[in-house]
């Protein structure tokens, strides 16, 4: 950073992914209203999950919610506590403001809490991010976080740059001077996604924080190419793919399905191994196999909400159903 101000390039591919993120945005705030609290709840289970399993925790989102409604989980003990922590850090969000240097202590206080000593205050050693035994960069000495974080929020506070592209920015540096002994990268996204929604409310209930894992390697690479071209448009270009990604698979409103799905998807929901036509017919005590397949799985099948084993064989007698992610998710809002 020179100058307090960040080293980035405003590329065409960055422009147009801002463009396709406000359309997308768009057509989902007309939806807004009709979105179910429920399926809010699962999207947050989701981010947390994504963002503790880049850092090496293996809690699955079952084992989150669990935790979330109260329940005895039998997992390492600093697995559970960094659930915790993440809960009540998310509880706490909406009242954080991004470029308040208290209130990013506060919620690295939080997130860290009982995990390392020096919680909510900035390192006091030199740290390197290491990749198995390398070392794939070397932060700035301890002596100039206080400086660099404080010309970091000085410029977040002044920029006039889209969000989109300041909270990128943000984020990149923030990894790069990796101010905190600990728990770095979930802070950098913790505080994208804050500063996101307090442009558009929509971004704090999409689970980015999930996608980014499955893009981890992609993750660190660009970070590792905008460090070598003292550069962060790599790392812009990289999180507006995955937030533009997150929108298009993330369904925003639960889709108006008859009482014939619904029942076929509670069921589904149910069974530990995969079922065929005629264990969905017994076991949802059908007999007309017409009538089960126009008002039951055909309108399933149409919604993306039920998907075929062997997809390219409709008609195989090997052929089973199970759920999708989509009907998977909305299951759970039916429980």
């Amino acid at each position: 950073m020179s100058n307090g101000q960040p080293p980035y390039t405003i590329t065409p591919t960055i422009i147009r992914l801002i463009s396709q993120i406000s359309e997308q945005l768009g057509r989902l705030a007309v939806q807004e209203e009709k979105q179910s609290l429920r399926l809010r709840r699962i999207n947050r289970i989701r981010t947390i999950q994504g963002s503790l399993a880049i850092e090496g925790n293996t809690l699955s989102e079952e084992q989150i919610t669990a935790i979330l409604d109260g329940k005895r989980v039998m997992a390492p003990p600093r697995e559970i506590q960094e659930a915790r922590n993440a809960i009540k850090a998310y509880e706490q969000f909406e009242t954080w403001q991004a470029a308040n240097e208290n209130h990013l202590l506060n919620a690295h206080q939080i997130l860290m809490a009982g995990l390392i000593d020096d919680v909510g205050m900035y390192r006091s050693g030199n740290v390197g991010v290491m990749n198995g035994d390398v070392v794939v960069h070397m932060a700035p000495p301890a002596g100039r976080v206080n400086q660099l974080m404080g010309d970091l929020l000085t410029w977040l506070q002044s920029s006039d740059q889209h969000p989109l592209i300041t909270s990128s920015v943000f984020h990149y540096e923030f990894e790069f001077i990796h101010p905190f002994a600990d728990g770095n990268g979930r802070m950098g996204r913790l505080w994208q996604t804050l500063i996101l929604s307090q442009w558009n409310p929509l971004l704090a209930q999409l689970p980015v924080e999930s996608m980014v894992h499955e893009h981890q390697s992609k993750y660190y690479q660009a970070i590792n190419q905008s460090t070598n071209q003292a550069d962060s448009a790599p790392f812009i270009e990289f999180m507006l793919g995955v937030i533009l990604e997150t929108i298009k698979n993330t369904p925003q409103v639960t889709p108006q399905v008859t009482p014939q799905v619904k029942n076929l998807l509670g069921f589904l929901a149910k069974q530990t191994e995969l079922q065929n036509r005629n264990q969905l017919q017994q076991g949802l005590s059908l007999k007309d196999r017409k009538s089960f397949r126009e008002r039951y799985l055909k309108p399933a099948l149409e919604a993306g909400l039920v998907e075929l084993t062997i997809p390219d064989k409709p008609n195989s007698r090997l052929q089973q159903y199970r759920l999708t992610k989509l009907g998977k998710m909305l299951a759970e809002t039916f429980g």
